[in-house]
């Protein structure tokens, strides 16, 4: 392998984009688990809960469903009203089918910025949705979410 390192852009928005038709093409509902707490972040804040908010980004929820290399926007209607969402691909936590749970749990990437700094919101350590108090180091996991 050469010594010199590339840079490569973030796997993030390929992936969302795999998944997400990966699970329309088996029939199922496409599901994504957004940090609400990221800066740039556009959804309709009285259905954030803990900080995240799960959105449905099936055809039949949503209307122009662009995901880009830095951003999933679409148009949508939340309790009648219509809205405008707008989610840096940054703060995409999750993708899965809400039939079967079925998709991928993204950690941070390496190299990507801390978008909350290395402590994280409040003080916290970043990336341990306060289940064992300390960050964890090296590769990121993967958990299935139900």
């Amino acid at each position: 392998m050469p010594d010199s390192k590339i840079t490569m852009t973030s796997s993030r928005p390929y992936l969302v984009r795999a998944f997400n038709e990966w699970i329309l093409d088996n029939d199922c509902t496409p599901y994504i688990v957004v940090d609400a707490g990221i800066q740039g972040v556009q959804v309709p804040t009285e259905h954030v809960a803990n900080g995240q908010i799960v959105l449905n980004i099936s055809p039949g929820a949503v209307r122009g469903l662009v995901i880009g290399n830095g951003a999933l926007e679409f148009s949508a209607r939340f309790g009648g009203v219509p809205m405008q969402v707008f989610i840096p691909l940054q703060a995409v936590m999750a993708v899965y089918a809400k039939e079967n749970g079925e998709g991928m749990v993204f950690g941070s990437e390496p190299g990507s910025p801390d978008p909350e700094g290395p402590e994280g919101k409040d003080g916290d350590s970043a990336g341990d949705n306060g289940q064992n108090g300390e960050r964890p180091s090296g590769r990121p996991t993967l958990k299935v979410v139900k």
